[in-house]
């Protein structure tokens, strides 16, 4: 089996890279620097910067991968979160679903997507506490990595939907990220069970890619939780 994964000099991308590599799969990294991963077998660094890739080139990329893992996010700067491009993770999103369809394998993809609890799933629909409400309105507006994160979960949400032919996604929502060394016990929600801005939960980075390559690689896991935005916190 051959992963795909975006975002995977990041914090949590990184984690995800060993947990895969960990488990027997082959990886495929798409990175600015090819440093910025280290040399490990069955690991193949793919230096690009993925905004600036076509569909076709992405397409090419995912070709005999059964999965993409999108760890994709704004650098925390004042360039990174406020300069082009605003709708990063969209617009990957979007070219990662047009790249798959280009494919046409016959087979299935399997889109894994790190979100955030900050973006309520409105296919159920969800009801955030108002204060929350209220702070994520602003935010909304404000910060454009958070509109982005909502965009690009409704784009699988709506776009992709439930019943595609080439596509299932699943969008992880972590809360609060800690750094952690090792996986510890984690719990799995439709929903928040907590206000993500008031009372917010810790999720390990660790565990957040401990459960997603999981689901890339357990069958049932994934049957539970396509076409869903799971929430993960620490136990």
């Amino acid at each position: 089996m051959k992963v795909l994964v975006i975002g995977a000099s990041g914090a949590t991308g990184r984690l995800v890279v060993d947990q895969l590599l960990d488990r027997g799969v082959e990886v495929a990294a798409i990175v600015r620097s090819l440093n910025a991963l280290p040399d490990r077998p069955h690991l193949q660094k793919i230096q690009a910067s993925v905004h600036e890739l076509t569909s076709a080139e992405m397409a090419e990329h995912i070709r005999g991968c059964a999965g993409v893992v999108s760890c994709l996010g704004h650098n925390l700067s004042f360039k990174g979160l406020f300069g082009k491009p605003r709708l990063l993770v969209t617009e990957t999103i979007t070219r990662i679903a047009e790249a798959i369809q280009l494919i046409q394998s016959g087979g299935v993809v399997k889109i894994v997507l790190m979100n955030t609890t900050g973006n309520s799933n409105r296919g159920i629909p969800e009801m955030p506490p108002l204060s929350q409400r209220i702070v994520v309105g602003i935010l909304r507006v404000l910060l454009p990595p958070h509109l982005d994160n909502e965009k690009a979960a409704d784009y699988l949400r709506v776009t992709v939907g439930q019943q595609h032919d080439a596509i299932e996604w699943v969008a992880v929502r972590p809360d609060a990220l800690v750094n952690e060394d090792a996986v510890t016990q984690y719990t799995l929600h439709e929903s928040p069970t907590r206000n993500a801005i008031f009372n917010s939960g810790k999720t390990s980075r660790i565990n957040v890619a401990h459960f997603m390559a999981a689901l890339i690689l357990e069958d049932g896991l994934w049957r539970e939780w396509r076409g869903r935005m799971p929430v993960i916190y620490n136990r």
